[in-house]
């Protein structure tokens, strides 16, 4: 779908919209002996969400504070609208939206009384402070809690509200550190809308998660583990790195002898057991014939083996897992 392009504001050396919004090149960290980020590499187009998933300590914190100049890459470099993230950190500050995992608007202070601090800050005034704080009550959907103070809005509402914070001098880009963490399914749903309306008007959006649902709402998906970063590409092209008929379901009513049936048997890559089903994924289709055989032998009789649509998960423990068997030979 095209999305349209906003001019970009402010000058500086990038103005043409098909360059990209952000390029990293080998970009690494350490804190000592510590390789927090190891040379990561890649570009986000203008009014991509794009999204960094990985688990807890995998670099995706280390990263964005990288790309936001609060942390200066050990090597490598990396360009935000063009200002590099080195030697012109202060020119990306004034450019761009950021919302940290901690939560950093003023408790005490009303929800309005935040936004027009924040909108301040970025050196707004007048009718335009007073468009852009309509804007953000709006586009938050918080215009019953307007005069309320912080401390008593519920978590989805604050998050929605630190969104809008970030955004009152309308950024080209955002970047956003796990900004759900913490609130309820339905309060991250809305959160997500509010998203996907900012990229359809332009706003690029990088985002750092370690949800796969979160990773699905994503135009492109970046797979970071351990500092590197291991598969870039669209959620359904990274799915297709298994062949048709290779992840199979089997739902049977003895999954545990099913589990250590097939388990080590030569051409099962990877088996997780879900309740009374268990997810299996294969070298070939062609040992679906095998593993059926095999479980009923172990007594499962009633076995259904079926192929299903591999998920986000079954790819990023496939991508870690086999980024680990390489290490170690």
């Amino acid at each position: 779908m095209a999305r349209r392009r906003r001019a970009r504001q402010g000058g500086g050396p990038v103005s043409q919209a098909d360059r990209p919004a952000v390029v990293a090149r080998d970009i690494s960290k350490n804190f000592g002996p510590f390789v927090a980020v190891d040379r990561v590499s890649f570009a986000v187009a203008h009014g991509e969400i794009f999204g960094f998933l990985g688990s807890n300590g995998a670099g995706k914190t280390t990263t964005i504070r990288m790309l936001c100049g609060l942390l200066a890459p050990t090597s490598g470099a990396a360009t935000v609208l063009g200002f590099d993230v080195a030697r012109e950190a202060g020119e990306i500050k004034r450019r761009i939206g950021y919302m940290s995992q901690r939560f950093s608007l003023y408790f005490d202070l009303t929800v309005e009384e935040n936004l027009r601090f924040w909108g301040g800050t970025y050196g707004l005034f007048g009718r335009r402070l007073a468009d852009r704080l309509a804007w953000a009550i709006a586009a938050a959907e918080l215009g019953g809690e307007r005069r309320a103070l912080v401390r008593e809005l519920p978590g989805g509402f604050r998050q929605r509200l630190a969104l809008v914070a970030a955004l009152m001098h309308e950024p080209p880009i955002v970047f956003l550190d796990e900004p759900t963490g913490g609130v309820d399914p339905e309060a991250r749903r809305r959160f997500w809308d509010l998203i996907d309306a900012l990229a359809g008007s332009g706003t690029t959006v990088f985002v750092t998660t370690h949800s796969m649902d979160e990773a699905e709402r994503c135009h492109r998906v970046a797979l970071m583990h351990a500092g590197r970063l291991l598969a870039l590409d669209g959620v359904p092209a990274l799915k297709r790195i298994f062949p048709p008929g290779t992840v199979v379901e089997v739902a049977c009513s003895r999954p545990a002898q099913a589990v250590a049936a097939i388990e080590r048997l030569p051409g099962i890559e990877e088996v997780a057991l879900f309740g009374e089903r268990l997810r299996v994924v294969l070298a070939s289709a062609a040992e679906t014939a095998d593993i059926a055989t095999r479980i009923r032998e172990a007594g499962c009789a009633d076995a259904v083996i079926a192929p299903v649509e591999p998920t986000l998960e079954d790819v990023f423990i496939h991508v870690i897992a086999a980024a680990e068997g390489a290490a170690a030979q």
